[in-house]
């Protein structure tokens, strides 16, 4: 294995729950340090409409700010951005702000990106389910198309019939099958930076 990596990884819009410290946990083991901030301060929902509720409460510039405060002492080591669908969200904006990053994991979300944005062949990988509801194709392939003339070098994994959070196994969506793939590639692309 290369040197160990850095890894900030943001919940989903469900908040800080049990799947997340257990991926955490998953990376731990594979020798990576991990950073997991909280986002929503502690509070967790059920439903991805009581996540969206609580989002638009803290608000999106809050979220980023948090998100920012929580990676900003870590950075100067040259962090790893990872995910899960908010969350992968956030990363990818701090990622490509952050001209340090050493990669971008994303698990099942995405997100716009400035028409000026430029990295210097910053390894990302995504997975997601295929179809997924919140990450639609036509949306998918005209993201891998920006994230490539901005320069960053994608790998993009799909899991056909999938749900959206498939890899949290305390949620309908869990896939036992496609989580079980997921994390062998991911922890083969954090060996590899």
């Amino acid at each position: 294995m290369a040197e160990a990596s850095t890894v900030v990884l943001f919940h989903s819009v469900y908040g800080l729950r049990p799947a997340v410290h257990t991926a955490a946990g998953r990376l731990r083991s594979a020798g990576h340090e991990v950073i997991v901030p909280d986002l929503y301060q502690g509070r967790t929902v059920s439903s991805v409409e009581e996540g969206r509720d609580l989002q638009d409460e803290i608000g999106q510039e809050e979220l980023l700010k948090r998100a920012i405060t929580a990676a900003a002492p870590h950075s100067d080591r040259g962090l790893v951005y990872a995910g899960f669908s908010l969350g992968a969200s956030i990363a990818q904006n701090l990622a490509l702000g952050d001209e340090k990053a050493r990669g971008l994991l994303l698990l099942h979300g995405t997100s716009d990106l400035a028409d000026d944005a430029a990295v210097d062949e910053l390894p990302v990988q995504l997975h997601v389910a295929d179809p997924d509801p919140f990450e639609p194709h036509d949306w998918l392939n005209a993201w891998y198309l920006r994230m490539r003339r901005a320069g960053a070098d994608v790998e993009v994994y799909r899991y056909a019939g999938a749900g959206h959070l498939y890899t949290d196994p305390e949620l309908p969506d869990y896939d036992e099958e496609a989580a079980g793939a997921t994390w062998r590639v991911a922890l083969g692309f954090l060996d590899q930076l």
